[in-house]
């Protein structure tokens, strides 16, 4: 420990939580009891019956699900210990999310959807018992028109990809109704976009075309020209890219996709560096999504409850997803009345907490707020930019000059000259408490690293964050075991990435799944 200590001298003395924590199905004890759930009240069963009549059989559960029973103090032992051992935008400088995006989160707003009103609320609700509510999907949809330029928002997809999945299927259904649907078989996208835009594409039977870069490191408008034909459906593009290259020519890719017969749709996941600057419907986009929990200072939530905020123009409201809440003589209510709607993409409208958090972040700055929050992000990114060009065995390939809201940077160079890779650099960060992300696949960018500072950091949160790449750049050239083989300051010392997250025979992403694909081999009896 003294020799790892004398190591650190990065300001953050980082010491990560240790336990040797189960997880919360080897807690299980039989007859352990954490809560006991009262009887259903007379009343009620004679209202609704036992309820298990209207469910058809073959979706009854033949035996009671093996839940596990544990009572209330070890329930509370148990996840304490696991919030110790994990960290966030509340514990640390958040910078090294990459394209995911973390912002500082007003607590004002969490404590707006802890409100017992917001709490239980329940998506069946009949319209007349919710109408505080869909106030506020209605307003965030207005909201949202003005900082886009759409004319109607959905807020159904639960996420970006399921956004993109939705616009490809508008893109589908929006062909078919005009009988061009066999015929336009193709959807356009650039390399450096979200690889979720070629995938969701794909999934629809579409086949994927990718524009890559020309000389100058921006999607080439000649290979665009060159490929676009009467059977292009339709064109779908991050701008800026997830490398932050933002292609000042988009109207013209626009354009000339539009000459051609087909839509385009806007990865707007990340608009953190373009509130109040620029809009979709100026770029020429038909359609465009944001993430409310990237932009607009909603959690991620491990995953969810995540929301696409799906905008469209005019022409396209009629194939959004059923429901949209609309007004009608100061009466809010949801319009199922849309005559091509591709149907549903989630079961119920939306999650009414992350839509509230939003529209209160975009209440509480207003529109030169937002326009500040984009001016501040792009002032920390190419700060950050300058001074991790500095640092040895770092760059930015393909296009020079300033980049908007995030960097895909490269240790190309770091590791040609010490062997050390992007995932030990990342590996050592943690023992700075620090997170770092490399980059989705495929890697276009050797040894790739993605930094995002947004509005939220300071200019000491960035000199933090600067100062540990700065030393990890150091000891990679004066003692690259040490970079190696980290991390030395984590609950575990490292994973086997080649055999557990690369083969997905050996993935465990459910108890279930634990239990057939490594306890069964092991020759273990379970419960």
């Amino acid at each position: 420990m003294n020799v790892i200590q004398s190591n650190l001298k990065h300001n953050t003395n980082f010491h990560q939580a240790k336990w040797n924590e189960p997880i919360i199905f080897e807690l299980h004890q039989q007859g352990e009891k954490g809560v006991e759930v009262p009887p259903v009240d007379d009343e009620i069963v004679n209202i609704v019956g036992d309820g298990i009549s209207e469910i058809p059989q073959s979706m009854q559960r033949k035996e009671k699900p093996a839940l596990p029973e544990i009572g209330q103090a070890r329930v509370l032992r148990h996840y304490l210990r696991l919030s110790q051992e994990t960290l966030g935008s509340d514990f640390n400088v958040e910078i090294g999310q990459g394209t995911c995006t973390m912002k500082y989160i007003p607590k004002i707003n969490e404590l707006l959807i802890r409100n017992p009103k917001m709490m239980e609320l329940h998506p069946l609700q009949h319209e007349s018992t919710v109408q505080g509510m869909l106030e506020i999907f209605y307003k965030l949809d207005l909201s949202m028109r003005e900082i886009s330029g759409m004319d109607c928002f959905s807020f159904q997809p639960s996420g970006g990809t399921q956004a993109l999945f939705t616009m490809a299927s508008i893109v589908r259904k929006y062909h078919e109704v005009r009988g061009e649907g066999d015929q336009r078989d193709e959807i356009i996208t650039t390399i450096f976009s979200h690889p979720s835009q070629a995938a969701t594409a794909a999934v629809k039977g579409y086949k994927v075309i990718t524009l890559h870069p020309d000389e100058n490191g921006f999607p080439d408008i000649e290979k665009l020209k060159a490929v676009v034909s009467n059977r292009t459906a339709g064109f779908v593009v991050a701008n800026p890219e997830d490398t932050g290259i933002f292609n000042a020519k988009i109207k013209e890719f626009t354009k000339i996709i539009h000459d051609a017969g087909g839509l385009c749709y806007y990865d707007q996941a990340n608009a953190n560096g373009l509130l109040g600057i620029t809009r979709a419907k100026e770029a020429g986009f038909d359609m465009c999504f944001f993430n409310l929990h990237k932009t607009f200072a909603a959690p991620h939530m491990c995953g969810g409850p995540a929301t696409g905020a799906l905008g469209v123009i005019e022409e396209l409201k009629e194939f959004l997803p059923a429901p949209i809440v609309e007004c009608k003589d100061q009466h809010y209510y949801l319009n199922y009345d849309l005559k091509h709607s591709i149907g549903k993409v989630r079961a119920f409208h939306g999650v009414a907490q992350t839509v509230l958090r939003s529209y209160a972040w975009i209440r509480a700055l207003g529109a030169e707020g937002l326009k500040e929050v984009a001016k501040t992000a792009v002032l920390n990114n190419n700060y950050m930019y300058h001074k991790v060009l500095n640092i040895r065995g770092a760059s930015a390939p393909y296009v020079k000059g300033h980049r908007l809201e995030q960097v895909r940077y490269s240790w190309e160079q770091l590791t040609n000259e010490t062997g050390v890779t992007t995932e030990d650099v990342q590996r050592r960060m943690t023992d700075f408490g620090l997170h770092y992300w490399t980059s989705h696949h495929p890697y276009i960018v050797k040894q790739p690293f993605t930094l995002e500072p947004t509005e939220s950091y300071s200019k000491r949160d960035l000199d933090e964050y600067i100062s540990a790449l700065e030393q990890i750049s150091n000891e990679a050239y004066e003692n690259p075991e040490l970079v190696k083989n980290a991390p030395n300051q984590s609950t575990i010392h490292r994973l086997d990435e080649q055999d557990y997250l690369d083969h997905p025979e050996k993935w465990c992403i459910t108890w279930r799944s634990y239990q057939k694909k490594v306890v069964a081999k092991q020759g273990v009896v379970t419960n």
